[in-house]
């Protein structure tokens, strides 16, 4: 999904932790052009909101369930846990799905016919593909152990 001149891609962030919260940091000062930040999850609201306090266009502090809605693309930076329903809640409502979790998708292939059901696709970050290849190629074989540096 690409925005239009003029128009910005509503990026959703689902757990507002380290790495959501630099990502939210990095889109609340432009840093990504064509690209704002709507809405987040976090499971404390009020330390959300204490660390969005400074942020010049502060999103929505939501529910997982509410954040497909209020988002074209979602960012995945949350406990392998609550994967599943952030999955869900981006793929049916059309979003562009980024899982940082990449490895949670191994087990779910099913969340691809999701996306074409609903016309949202996933996209897995390029830091993550070898990994992800090299962990799917140790999977056919009898392995007693894999390193990846």
């Amino acid at each position: 999904m690409q925005s239009k001149p003029g128009e910005f891609l509503r990026l959703g962030i689902a757990s507002l932790g380290t790495i959501g919260l630099a990502t939210a940091r990095a889109i609340d000062a432009r840093q990504v052009p064509g690209m704002t930040l709507a809405a987040v999850t976090a499971r404390d609201h009020e330390k959300a909101h204490a660390n969005l306090h400074d942020f010049a266009n502060p999103p929505a502090i939501v529910s997982i369930d509410e954040l497909g809605a209020l988002s074209d693309v979602i960012v995945e930076c949350a406990p392998k846990a609550i994967f599943q329903d952030i999955a869900e809640t981006a793929l049916t409502n059309g979003c562009t799905f980024i899982p940082l979790s990449v490895g949670a998708l191994l087990d779910r292939m099913e969340l691809i016919d999701l996306a074409k059901k609903h016309g949202a696709r996933i996209i897995v970050p390029t830091g993550a593909l070898l990994g992800l290849d090299a962990v799917k190629a140790v999977s056919e074989g009898n392995v007693e152990m894999v390193k990846i540096e």
